[in-house]
């Protein structure tokens, strides 16, 4: 029998040790998983209070301006060029007067095979139900117009991630730009910024923001990559590397700052889609057909209504009769019973027509003052931001004014060169003009020693080279060799 030891344990095998080991392990896994648990609670929280504080807070979103234009004003256009200044010059309209959304729809009717470029899934319940399964196709200029609007509205810094090469896109960059506030540079200072969610990686919950800047920003949501997001950003007047903020909806700018922030585009494959596949839930409330056979525009008292979504709605080369005549699905024979207004915007026209182009400009500036926004635009003073201003090239202050500093520099060098270069000029012929007199003094108070010199023929000059007669010359050449001028070939 081995001798027990009184007062102390036995020695532990390595078995055990390894097993208290694990077991220690398995604890502070399960402690750390708990105090995260109680983290995540915690955070969700304050997140429940801060949305339940918000949405106290949260004000109601401005009323919008929506306009409908047909795609076949694309097809009267007689090159590419002039069909991608149309469009442009609709997005243009578009954002001087603030448009929210606008629709692009076939005013001609259902499409062929040729006529398209691309078919769209079927969202139509009619279709649905009458068990047809062919999907809607999209007429040829209606795609074009939408790609083109897209491609102006989007930020420059992201139309390579959303817009690929593509010949509907040949010419744009001919046209004019935007200039809208979203469309930011890099030293421009506000607290939104449209980006796209990069691949690159973050932790958990979150995710990296391109918004143009030098550095991605980390917000507060895990998206896929690719999508276009509105961010708000933290501390956006603090020069740091590290950027933080928070993804948003489309609408808060314009909601909490008042200022512009693009439009959407939406594609209707009828005049009766632009009314049933709206985006907002009540529907538009205040629609308006524009026409020559409509009333007068001033006849119309102003401030006559109020609206929260107001719909303009234009017609191609031949109207909106000829726009109501291709669509199977309206039934009536007038076009004025499908709005609340059909109107003429420019009565006693001096051109046999207007091209939809020219009416979008001349309707939007009339009807502005007729009809009064139900909910108006926040009017917020931002000179705290460097947001792009009309006189502002993208080039900064700082670098306009040190290239003016330089430029002056430069050119007071150049005069102040130029003043000692004409002293130089002076002293040299002041001292040549001396030298020059000296000589002639020199000449004339010489002794007559030198004048004998000049006058003998056999004297040297400096013993440099001896003048010889013309008489001795040609004493020395025989005269048979005279009129032989072969040697000197």
């Amino acid at each position: 029998m081995p001798p027990v030891l009184i007062g102390k344990e036995p020695p532990k095998s390595w078995k055990r040790i390894n097993e208290e080991r694990k077991a220690l392990k398995k604890q502070r896994k399960q402690d750390k998983l708990l105090k995260e648990l109680e983290k995540n609670s915690q955070s969700v929280l304050e997140e429940a209070k801060a949305n339940v504080e918000g949405t106290d807070n949260i004000k109601a979103d401005p009323s919008t301006i929506s306009i409908a234009v047909p795609g076949s004003i694309l097809e009267n256009a007689q090159s590419a060029e002039l069909r991608s200044y149309v469009a442009g010059q609709i997005a243009r309209a578009a954002c001087i007067f603030r448009v929210h959304e606008v629709i692009v729809f076939d005013d001609v009717g259902v499409a062929t095979a040729r006529e398209t470029k691309r078919n769209y899934d079927s969202d139509d319940e009619k279709n649905a139900n009458d068990g047809d399964s062919r999907p809607p196709t999209v007429r040829s200029s209606c795609l074009q117009l939408a790609r083109i609007l897209q491609y102006l509205e989007c930020p420059q810094y992201l139309r390579k991630f959303f817009f690929p090469l593509h010949k509907d896109l040949k010419y744009s960059g001919l046209l004019n730009p935007l200039d809208t506030p979203h469309h930011l540079r890099q030293q421009n200072v506000f607290l939104y910024r449209e980006g796209i969610i990069s691949d690159k990686k973050a932790k958990d919950g979150h995710s990296y923001v391109n918004v143009g800047l030098l550095n991605d920003v980390l917000v507060n949501k895990a998206i896929e990559p690719g999508v276009r997001v509105t961010v708000k950003l933290d501390n956006v007047k603090d020069n740091n590397k590290k950027l933080r903020g928070k993804i948003v909806s489309p609408e808060e700018p314009r909601r909490e700052t008042g200022i512009y922030w693009g439009y959407s585009v939406r594609i209707a494959h009828s005049l009766a889609e632009i009314f049933t596949k709206g985006p907002y839930a009540g529907g538009y409330d205040l629609t308006i057909g524009t026409s020559d056979r409509g009333t007068n525009v001033h006849e119309v008292p102003n401030r006559l209504y109020k609206f929260n979504h107001l719909l303009i709605v234009f017609g191609g080369l031949k109207g909106l009769e000829e726009a109501l005549a291709n669509d199977e699905k309206l039934n009536v024979d007038d076009p004025g019973l499908l709005f609340d207004h059909y109107v003429n915007v420019l009565p006693r026209q001096g051109s046999r027509t207007i091209r939809t182009e020219e009416a979008l400009l001349i309707a939007l500036a009339a009807l502005q003052e007729k009809f009064e926004p139900s909910v108006p635009e926040v009017e917020k003073k931002l000179d705290e931001y460097q947001l792009p201003r009309s006189d502002n090239t993208g080039i900064r202050p700082d670098v306009i004014k040190s290239n003016k500093k330089s430029k002056k520099r430069k050119f007071d060098e150049h005069v102040n060169s130029h003043e000692v270069n004409q002293e130089e000029h002076r002293k040299n012929i002041m001292e040549s003009k001396a030298t020059l007199m000296n000589s002639r003094d020199e000449s004339q108070h010489a002794p007559p020693e030198a004048s004998r010199q000049f006058n003998n023929a056999s004297s040297t000059i400096n013993d440099d080279f001896e003048v010889v007669p013309t008489n001795e010359i040609k004493s020395t050449v025989p005269s048979k060799d005279l009129g032989d001028l072969s040697r000197f070939d």
